[in-house]
Order: structure tokens, then sequence, then C-alpha cells
């Protein structure tokens, strides 16, 4: 079973982008704005992509399937929808002799079609249909991108994970920001300043992992530099103080499994020091 054609319905950020990306690889792609409708003829590719919103998904799946589109061919169809927190069940109604569903959902951040992220690289979670997965995986392998499949996965949290860093950290910057604002520096500035910093921390990670890619006041146990930090949040920024500590808290274990790890010589009274920190913004008056 090779995959040699692709249907994408939707025409958004996701769909517009992966259709570029296969079209690169040489494969003849078919990129259909669902406001256009569903296809007037049957579909003869062998994969189609429901690059749709989620609450879109079913409905466009029910219709496909009512409208007799798909399954005609000798060789099985494989239909895959793009969303994190839904299985391929959402696409039931489409199973058939020669039809294959499944999830294929790219863990990358979309915002504009215009400027892409790099697809190289990044994972894409594919479960479902053997049939289905088989051609999603070619696909990936197209975009030179890893597919993975977990049993037992939790897509939910799977997306819950997925949202809260790549939608956090977007709004993580836009507090940043505004503290670099408040102390002075011009916002395109405090903005062209934020990119760099971020791009360094997903490198590290990527190098490194996690403890070791921790870095700051929290990692050498610095209590002084955290408490500077929220007295002077409080002062002229106190809607940040809530998130400082949030996010800061979160550091500590890092920081006490970096020292338990060391092969360096071991840090004198850094538990304590972690304990003191962890009080601090427990209690920060």
């Amino acid at each position: 079973m090779t995959l040699a054609e692709v249907v994408i319905i939707g025409a958004g950020t996701v769909g517009s982008v992966l259709a570029r990306g296969l079209r690169k690889a040489g494969l003849a792609v078919k990129l259909r704005p669902l406001r256009r409708g569903l296809p007037k003829q049957r579909v003869e590719a062998d994969l189609v992509v429901l690059a749709v919103r989620d609450d879109e998904i079913a409905q466009v799946a029910d219709r496909l399937a009512s409208a007799g589109l798909l399954g005609h061919r000798r060789r099985t169809v494989g239909v895959v929808h793009c969303a994190g927190a839904l299985g391929p069940e959402v696409l039931a109604t489409l199973r058939a002799p020669r039809v294959a569903v499944a999830q294929m959902h790219p863990l990358l951040s979309f915002a504009d079609r215009q400027a892409p992220p790099q697809l190289r690289g990044g994972y894409v979670h594919v479960t479902g249909d053997r049939a289905a997965c088989r051609l999603a995986t070619q696909a990936c392998r197209a975009l030179e991108m890893k597919s993975v499949t977990i049993e037992g996965f939790d897509l939910v949290l799977y997306h819950a994970a997925a949202a809260l860093l790549a939608n956090g950290a977007v709004a993580l910057v836009g507090s940043a920001q505004a503290a670099l604002e408040t102390a002075g520096a011009d916002p395109d500035l405090a903005g062209a300043m934020l990119a760099p910093l971020l791009r360094s921390v997903a490198e590290n990670v990527a190098r490194l992992g996690l403890p070791a890619a921790l870095t700051g006041p929290v990692r050498r146990g610095d209590l002084g530099a955290v408490r500077a930090h929220l007295a002077r949040l409080s002062a002229k920024t106190p809607g940040q103080v809530a998130l400082y500590q949030v996010l800061t808290t979160a550091q500590v274990p890092l920081a006490r499994a970096l020292a338990a790890a060391s092969s360096e010589s071991p840090n004198e009274g850094a538990a304590e020091k972690y304990d003191a920190i962890a009080q601090l913004l427990s209690d920060p008056r």
C-alpha cells in the first residue's frame, strides 16, 4: 500500500501547511476548503485528511459517509483527522471494508500559514485502524516527521499537555513582555529580546533534556534573587506574582533532581536552600 495521492479537506493553517509539505515531497495533493463543501466526485486518493475544527470532524465524516464518496476502490483508503484530543472513533461512521480511519495529530504549533512551523523532526501521534495508520505513517515520512503510537494513551491529557506548553508559552511570553515594558523596554524591543531567549530554552530541552535544561536562580539555590523578584513584581506588576509563584515552585523539584544527579562535588546545604525557596514561594509575605 503506497501513498501517492492525498486529499485534504480544510484549507486553514494546518491543512495548507500539510498540503505544501506533501507537495514538496512529490505527492499529488488536492486541497479543498471546507466552505466549498465536499468533493462532487468520488474521491480517488489514497489518504483523506480532515484538517477541520475539532467540533466539525464528526459532522464532516457523517457527510462523507452519506455521500458515498469513499470505499469504491479496490485499495483501502485511509481517512484521518488532525485533532489531538480525539481518537479514531470520531470517524467511525466512515468505516467500511475499504475505508480505514485514524488520528494523525502533528504535535507542533501552527499559528500562521504564511509563517509555518518547521515540520522536519516534529512528532505526529498516529492511532487507529492498521491500514489508515500505515498510510498516515507514510505521509509523516514524506513530511520528514516522526510518527509515534502510544498504546492506551490518554488523548485528552496528551492534548492538555500540548496546550500547556504551546499555548501556555505564548501567554508566558506575553506576561514576560509586560514585565519588560514596565521595567522600561520599548514594546517592540521587548518582544524581540524574548524570542531568542525562548528559542534557547527549546534548544536546551532538545539537547540536554530535563532536568538539565533548567537554569537560573532556583537551580543555583539563590534565595535572595527569588525574594528580590517577588518584591519587585509585587510592587510593579502585582498581577504577575501568582504566575511567578506557580512557575518558580515547579522549578524546585527539577533543581533537587539536578543536585541529586550531579557528578560534581555536592552543593553544601542544597536541600535547605531549595526548602527555603519553596517556603518563600508558598508564603512570600
